[in-house]
């Protein structure tokens, strides 16, 4: 930890409570104020390390009011650590405004290595990882059509993350966009005890979802245009 950094980006498992850092709980400890999108949440993995720091919401739908806030807070020099309910500040969560609002500020931030669902799914799915395109969350209803046919002649390993709401619509999406011999590696609750991974061309990925009920956080590891 350098004395001059005030903003701390702290990943937090994904899953398996066992993959916490010892670096992570010792920033943890040591901060002033932990932002947390969701306090219910991290109170469980906070209470499991006895870390007793204080916290404060910052989620998707209040960042934008809080950024200013808290940027007040570093330049006042309280430290604070950032975390997600899961993974990575900033992967598919928030945690891009407050960087950039603290870079702007001309603040030291460091940004902790750990988990995040996307490489593990991506180093277990038998697809090329040497090159990868992470596109988190498809949009859900406006543009959603049109950004899946713009990455059709993508050569690059595609991955996605989807809810267990749309996965079976996603892989339908895919295999008419696609065609049905793509290959595709779907992964959900990773780390977790019902771990599982289903690979295989989209259109029998896709049958064994019509078959079993989707249940899970998924993480889809689709290959690129062969051509």
């Amino acid at each position: 930890m350098l004395d001059s950094t005030v903003l701390f980006l702290v990943p937090t498992p994904i899953g398996n409570l066992a993959d916490m850092t010892f670096r992570a709980i010792d920033i943890l400890k040591s901060v002033d104020l932990i932002l947390a999108e969701d306090t219910r949440t991290s109170g469980i993995l906070l209470k499991h390390y006895e870390i007793s720091t204080p916290m404060m919401s910052f989620h998707a739908y209040n960042e934008h009011q809080q950024t200013n806030i808290i940027i007040k807070k570093l330049e006042e020099g309280i430290k604070i650590a950032l975390i997600s309910d899961a993974g990575s500040p900033g992967i598919s969560d928030p945690g891009y405004l407050l960087a950039k609002g603290a870079l702007d500020a001309n603040l030291q931030i460091e940004a902790l290595p750990g988990p995040t669902a996307l490489i593990p799914a991506l180093i277990k799915s038998g697809l090329p990882n040497n090159q990868f395109v992470f596109e988190g969350f498809l949009p859900q209803k406006k543009g959603r059509s049109s950004k899946i046919r713009s990455l059709k002649n993508e050569k690059r390993t595609l991955i996605f993350y989807e809810s267990p709401h749309r996965i079976l619509k996603t892989l339908i999406q895919f295999e008419a966009a696609y065609g049905k011999d793509r290959q595709v590696s779907v992964s959900r609750e990773l780390s977790k005890r019902f771990e599982q991974t289903i690979n295989g061309p989209l259109s029998s990925v896709r049958a064994h979802f019509e078959n079993n009920k989707p249940k899970g956080e998924f993480v889809i590891v689709l290959s690129g245009n062969p051509i």
